[in-house]
C-alpha cells in the first residue's frame, strides 16, 4: 500500500470512528501503534496452533487483497461492554489486531481494554503478571465485570497463569453478572480452571486475532459465534465424523445410541491431557468430554488419550465428543494407524459412547458452543447426532450487527 493510499485510508477511518466515539478512537490507537512497531510483517510469522490449518489460505488471500478504497460499510453503536484477555501468545500484527478491534465496535462490541494487544513479553501477550491481571482484576473487583470476556489468540502460555487467578471469587462474580468467557485453543486452560475451580460456564469460539483480524473473516464462524452467544437453547446437527476421520462412523457404540445428558467440558486435547492430575481439570459426574487439536499425527494424539485414561479422568463419564482432529497426517512405519484406530482402540479401552465430526477446531466453518454447561446429545433423523445446550449466559441479539464481524476494513 502506498503512502498516499495508506493516509487515505487512515482518513476515511477516522471519519467512520466518529459514528462510534470511543470505540473507534481506540481502534485508531492501535493503527498508529502499528505503523512505528517492529513487528514481523504476517507472511513471515510462525505458525502456532490457532493459525493452522487455515492460515496458509489466508495469507495468500491477504497478498491478492489490491483494492485501495473500502466498500461503505453500516455499523451499529456499540453497547455490549466487552474485555479482552491475552493469556497466551503475542499477537505479532498489530494491523491485524486494529481490524478486529474495528470490527468489533462495528458488530456492536465496546471493548474497553484494546491497548492489551500492544503487549509482549518474550513470546507471550505480556508478563506473566500482565496476562493474569486481564482476569483477576476483574475477581478482586479492580475493574467492573464485562458482558464478554473475549480471548485474543492462542499459542501457548496460559498454563503459567493459572495459580495467579482466584478462580471461584472470578467465577461467582461471573456468574452474577452473566458474563460469558470466550477462546478456544490454549485458552483451554483457562475454561478448563474456571469450570474446575469456578464452577462457571464459557464458550467455544472463535478469538480476536485467530479470527476477526483475517482480511476476510469465515462469516460461517461469525454467525456461529454470533448464534452461540444468544441462543438460550443453541441446537448443533452433525452428519458425519469426517472432520475428525472418515474411517469413522458418526457414534461409534457397543449398542443403539440413547440420549444422554450431562455437563460437556473440555477443549483442546493437548491442553487437557497436560492438565491432566492437577486441580484445575473439572472432575464431572456424569460429564460429556470434548476433545479436538491439530497438526497432532495419530501416535501422540493416542498418547494423549492414554494420558487421560491412566489419569481416570474418562472414569464417571457417558461419553466422548470428538471435534476436528486436522493436519494428523500419515504415519511413517504404518498407514493404517489413524486417527479411526486410535479412537476406536480409546472406545475399546472406555467402553464409553464416541461421537465424532462435532464442527469445532482448528478449522473453518465452525460452531461455536457452551463448554461447562448442560448439554443433551442423541441421534438425529439424518443418521448422525444432535447436542442441544442449556443453563449458559447469553447476550440479546439485538444489540449485535453480525455483518460487522466481516466488513472490509476502512482503517487498513
Amino acid at each position: 500500500m502506498t503512502k498516499i493510499s495508506s493516509a487515505l485510508n487512515r482518513r476515511q477511518f477516522l471519519r467512520q470512528a466518529s459514528l462510534y466515539a470511543g470505540a473507534g478512537l481506540l481502534v485508531t490507537r492501535a493503527v498508529a501503534h502499528s505503523s512505528v512497531q517492529a513487528n514481523p510483517p504476517e507472511s513471515h510469522l510462525p505458525l502456532t496452533k490457532d493459525d493452522l490449518p487455515t492460515a496458509v489460505e489466508e495469507r495468500a488471500v491477504e497478498k491478492a487483497v489490491a483494492e485501495s478504497l473500502p466498500a461503505k460499510r453500516l455499523c451499529i453503536t456499540p453497547s455490549i461492554e466487552t474485555r479482552l484477555f491475552a493469556s497466551s501468545n503475542v499477537g505479532g500484527s498489530q494491523e491485524r489486531n486494529a481490524r478486529a478491534l474495528e470490527r468489533l465496535a462495528c458488530a456492536g462490541f465496546q471493548v474497553d481494554n484494546p491497548t492489551i494487544t500492544e503487549r509482549q513479553y518474550l513470546r507471550f501477550a505480556g508478563t506473566d503478571s500482565q496476562r493474569a491481571s486481564d482476569l483477576q482484576n476483574i475477581a478482586t473487583g479492580a475493574i467492573a465485570v464485562p458482558q464478554l470476556l473475549l480471548g485474543v489468540r492462542g499459542g501457548y502460555g496460559a498454563m503459567r497463569l493459572l495459580p495467579m487467578v482466584d478462580w471461584p471469587t472470578l467465577g461467582r462474580i461471573m456468574k452474577e453478572r452473566g458474563t460469558i468467557l470466550a477462546g478456544f485453543s490454549d485458552v483451554t486452560a483457562i475454561q478448563c480452571a474456571l469450570l474446575a475451580k469456578g464452577g462457571m460456564s464459557s464458550l467455544a469460539a472463535p478469538m480476536l486475532y485467530s479470527e476477526f483480524g483475517k482480511t476476510k473473516p469465515d462469516k460461517v464462524s461469525c454467525r456461529a459465534f454470533v448464534e452461540a452467544l444468544t441462543t438460550p437453547n443453541l441446537t448443533i446437527d452433525i452428519q458425519d465424523a469426517s472432520l475428525t476421520s472418515p474411517n469413522l462412523p458418526s457414534v461409534l457404540a457397543t449398542a443403539d445410541p440413547k440420549t444422554l445428558t450431562g455437563t460437556m467440558w473440555g477443549g483442546n486435547l493437548s491442553v487437557v491431557s497436560a492438565l491432566a492430575g492437577s486441580a484445575y481439570l473439572p472432575r464431572i459426574d456424569g460429564g460429556i468430554v470434548f476433545l479436538e487439536d491439530v497438526g497432532e499425527q495419530a501416535y501422540r494424539i493416542e498418547r494423549m488419550l492414554y494420558d487421560l485414561y491412566l489419569a481416570g479422568v474418562f472414569k464417571g463419564q457417558q461419553a466422548i465428543v470428538f471435534g476436528a482432529l486436522s493436519g494428523s497426517g500419515e504415519d511413517s512405519y504404518d498407514k493404517r494407524y489413524d486417527v479411526a484406530t486410535v479412537i476406536r482402540q480409546l472406545h475399546q479401552l472406555t467402553g464409553l459412547p464416541i461421537y465424532s465430526g462435532m464442527r469445532f477446531g482448528h478449522i473453518g466453518k465452525k460452531h461455536s458452543f457452551p463448554l461447562g454447561a448442560t448439554c443433551q446429545i442423541g441421534p438425529n433423523t439424518d443418521g448422525g447426532y444432535q447436542l442441544t445446550f442449556s443453563d449458559y449466559p447469553t447476550i440479546k441479539a439485538d444489540a449485535i450487527h453480525v455483518e460487522g464481524l466481516w466488513q472490509k476494513s476502512l482503517s487498513l
